[in-house]
């Protein structure tokens, strides 16, 4: 697929995302959003692609939200239809077989820290900067950040977030774990590359099914949560890579899976 907002590159199995409006700190426009949405289904699909990361250009921005320009101009019935395309992006990234990492470079405010929730994993750069200041504008999250991120933090410290709209650092946002790791910025790609080739080794068989327990488990009540963990356990032992692992795991050696 051409873009005019994205970057996308694939190496070694790892396909690499970087949102490309350096000048607007990487404001999401409907555009990018668009664009986004038509890459990660690509790269859900690819027999290549094994793990993706999401970056953002330049040494300033992850995502620095949603263009307020763009934003200001939009009426009740188009807000609407934004909030639903992120939306769709985000539960795309969500239920994809593939796992996503978001390597936060800098500022990753509103729609940008909602990307970045919407992740599997989040390695943020020690510059990085989290928050959803919508409340600042008059508004308040539309991208899935009101609800991805209590189940992240908890209630509290989410609401104190959305209701302020103050940023909080790395630092701050790893204790609360919002983030996975916290690195030196120069360390950032490195550090994510890392994490993606461990993921880029595993069954993607298995991958998918540790998504799927987790995401959709978390909409459920435990029992019925449990329920659905023992179905997806035992689809599992249908599978040529679980009878792979456990051999190779009694043989002493490293597994060899097929993804099937």
């Amino acid at each position: 697929m051409t873009t005019t907002t994205l970057m996308v590159e694939t190496k070694d199995g790892i396909a690499t995302i970087t949102v490309n409006r350096p000048a607007s700190m990487n404001a999401m426009t409907v555009t990018t959003l668009q664009e986004l949405s038509v890459v990660v289904q690509e790269l859900s699909a690819s027999a290549v692609v094994r793990a993706v990361i999401i970056t953002g250009a330049g040494e300033k921005a992850f995502i620095a939200g949603g263009d307020i320009a763009m934003l200001q101009k939009l009426g009740p019935v188009a807000a609407r239809e934004l909030a639903l395309l992120a939306h769709g992006l985000c539960r795309a990234i969500e239920q994809s077989p593939k796992p996503f990492i978001a390597a936060v470079n800098g500022y990753a405010l509103g729609g940008g820290c909602e990307l970045a929730l919407c992740c599997d994993m989040r390695i943020a750069a020690e510059n990085a900067r989290f928050g959803q200041p919508e409340i600042n504008i008059g508004t308040l999250p539309g991208f899935g950040g009101s609800q991805r991120l209590p189940r992240l933090v908890g209630k509290g410290r989410a609401l104190e977030m959305i209701l302020t709209g103050d940023m909080i650092d790395a630092q701050e946002a790893w204790r609360i774990g919002l983030v996975n790791k916290v690195v030196p910025a120069a360390e950032l790609m490195a550090a994510a590359n890392a994490v993606a080739q461990k993921l880029a080794g595993k069954s993607l068989m298995a991958l998918k099914l540790c998504k799927e327990v987790v995401v959709n488990g978390l909409e459920m009540d435990l029992d019925r949560a449990c329920s659905y963990e023992a179905d997806l356990f035992a689809l599992s032992f249908a599978t040529a890579d679980q009878q792979e692992g456990m051999a190779a795991f009694l043989e002493k050696r490293a597994p060899v899976f097929s993804d099937r």
